[in-house]
């Protein structure tokens, strides 16, 4: 892409209306556009990390088995009624009726929706354990829309769903759940820790939130500072297999980690002094167990190898796929623009050329354009006629992870000059030693 052809509306001012970093930085580098209170459109650049986003989210699915599908945004109020939580959930679900005065409702969360499929296809134990799951708009009416992304009115989600016979095959549900989420947020550059937290309005006992620490957190959070030093890892792991899921869960759950809902003071001075930590956390997922509180009031049962119809297990799982983005900056960031990692940046790179419409210069930036582009690797290569410190601000602002510097200057010397985002430093080398120096930095991400 040639950043002469390309939508990007980036601003030179902060936004009044922007109180937080992530807000300011997506407004500023041309992500996104307010249409209404909480409520934004994608912009091409903000569009095209979502779908990035989306595609992680997709391929560890996958990865532990579970079955893509998409439920419609406009349900009938008639579930919600027989679950019995039509007017339990609050003002937050937006109520509509159509045409013919039937009561619907815009999708806050599917658990009712996906119950009623279930329970129209399946009859048989033989058919469990079965997850699915889809990435699908939801909106809530929040009293106060604020931050942006990060507590909009719409948001992209992703919502899983697991069906099983027993509460031991859900939980080994809820176990593997939480292991592809490690792995999920991993591959996007961000740490994620798994907190104990309260259920709310979906019920049940056992869930985890998955908070990124950042001073502008919403949620207040108690933990053990060695929790921060856990990593998944590159680790294989058998997601079929109960006891490989089970010693990840311990593992990145023993030590003490909770949301102010669930915190207690007496478990938390149990943790060495020099270890203790109080932060703000920003959620960005949550994993639920709640038994048979859906199956049974909605009547979804299935035969058992006894012969006797009964309610399945479920659990219900959710990432923000729309407010990754904004939990990323807020993780990654300067105070000269965003810092994307490199599994989620929009482009690989940037090429500036600081001296447009010289043949040389020009004749060089196409050449890297190509070889990164036959290299498998997406370049945006900025070929406006400005000065290069407006150049460098704008790749500053929108922080793609690396840059490639061409000048006259340079190429007298057969040199371009390679710079990190994140460090800042600099590397002047031959233009095929740049490409195939990138080309094995993105080889070895997933």
């Amino acid at each position: 892409m040639r950043l002469s052809r390309y939508f990007l509306p980036v601003l030179k001012e902060n936004p009044s209306e922007a109180q937080i970093v992530s807000h300011r930085l997506m407004l500023r580098a041309g992500l996104i556009k307010q249409s209404a209170a909480g409520i934004y459109s994608w912009l091409p650049m903000g569009f095209k990390i979502l779908r990035k986003l989306e595609n992680i989210v997709h391929e560890e699915q996958a990865r532990a088995g579970h079955l893509a599908m998409l439920m419609p945004t406009i349900q009938s109020a008639d579930l919600w009624h027989e679950s019995g939580r039509y007017d339990a959930f609050g003002d937050e679900m937006l109520r509509i009726k159509d045409r013919g005065g039937r009561e619907m409702l815009f999708t806050p969360t599917a658990e009712e929706l996906i119950t009623d499929i279930f329970r129209s296809h399946v009859s048989s134990y033989k058919d469990l354990p079965l997850t699915m799951y889809q990435i699908q708009w939801k909106f809530r009416d929040e009293v106060r829309p604020r931050f942006g992304v990060m507590r909009g009115r719409e948001f992209l989600m992703k919502d899983g769903y697991n069906f099983d016979l027993t509460k031991e095959d859900a939980l080994h549900a809820y176990n593997r759940h939480l292991v592809s989420y490690l792995r999920t947020y991993e591959r996007m550059g961000l740490q994620a820790i798994p907190m104990r937290a309260d259920s709310g309005a979906m019920g049940g006992d056992d869930t985890h939130e998955f908070l990124v620490l950042a001073e502008t957190g919403e949620s207040e959070v108690f933990y053990d500072s060695a929790v921060t030093d856990l990593s998944f890892g590159d680790r294989e792991i058998d997601y079929s297999s109960v006891e490989d899921c089970a010693a990840v869960m311990e593992e990145f759950t023993t030590k003490y980690a909770r949301t102010d809902e669930t915190h207690d003071e007496a478990l938390f001075n149990e943790v060495p002094e020099e270890r203790r930590r109080t932060a703000r956390g920003i959620e960005v997922g949550q994993i639920f167990y709640f038994g048979t509180k859906y199956s049974e009031a909605m009547g979804a049962t299935v035969q058992g190898p006894d012969g006797k119809n009964q309610p399945v297990h479920m659990g219900s799982h959710g990432i923000g796929v729309s407010r990754l983005l904004g939990a990323i900056i807020e993780a990654s960031h300067d105070d000269k623009g965003i810092i994307w990692p490199e599994g989620v940046t929009p482009f690989h790179v940037g090429i500036v050329n600081l001296k447009q419409g010289d043949a040389e210069a020009d004749a060089a930036c196409e050449a890297l354009y190509s070889a990164l582009t036959l290299m498998g690797l997406e370049p945006l290569y900025d070929d406006r006629n400005e000065r290069a410190g407006g150049k460098f601000a704008s790749m500053d602002l929108i922080g793609l992870p690396w840059r490639i510097t061409v000048g006259p200057r340079g190429l007298k010397n057969g040199v371009v000059e390679l710079t990190s985002r994140r460090t800042g430093e600099s590397e002047e080398m031959p233009p095929e030693a740049a490409v195939q120096k990138l080309g094995q930095i993105y080889a070895g991400i997933a």
